[in-house]
């Protein structure tokens, strides 16, 4: 058994700290300063994000938003686009599922990842 006291974890801002990660799922602890904000992104995973502490608000591309303190929790569906705003400096704990998720670039193999790196160049050289 591993645990771990969310609220008391020594998390620095802008470096997410993984708590424990297999192939069936990573658990992902990070910290936001007040006023910042994720952009618009996505992953490759099912994510569900719990706030611990603070106060957020999630948007998805589709116009839906949440927003809350501790013990709100959302999902993401693996691909959904989102966003996240920290209204107060802010705690999160996300969850992947499965890890890593289909066409995360954990996934490839070394052949694929040099043709993709290759395809970069090139395009670069464009």
């Amino acid at each position: 058994m591993n645990s771990w006291d969310l609220k008391t974890l020594r998390v620095a801002s802008h470096s997410p700290e993984i708590l424990s990660s297999a192939s069936d799922g990573r658990a992902v602890v990070l910290e936001i300063p007040a006023g910042e904000s994720l952009t618009d992104h996505q992953v490759h995973e099912r994510a569900w994000i719990v706030v611990v502490d603070g106060d957020v608000e999630f948007n998805a591309a589709d116009g839906q938003s949440a927003s809350g303190g501790a013990g709100l929790m959302v999902e993401f569906e693996p691909g959904e686009r989102h966003a996240v705003h920290a209204r107060s400096a802010s705690r999160l704990l996300l969850v992947l599922i499965p890890w890593p998720g289909e066409g995360h670039p954990g996934t490839m193999t070394l052949a694929d990842k040099a043709t993709v790196r290759r395809r970069a160049a090139d395009h670069r050289n464009v």
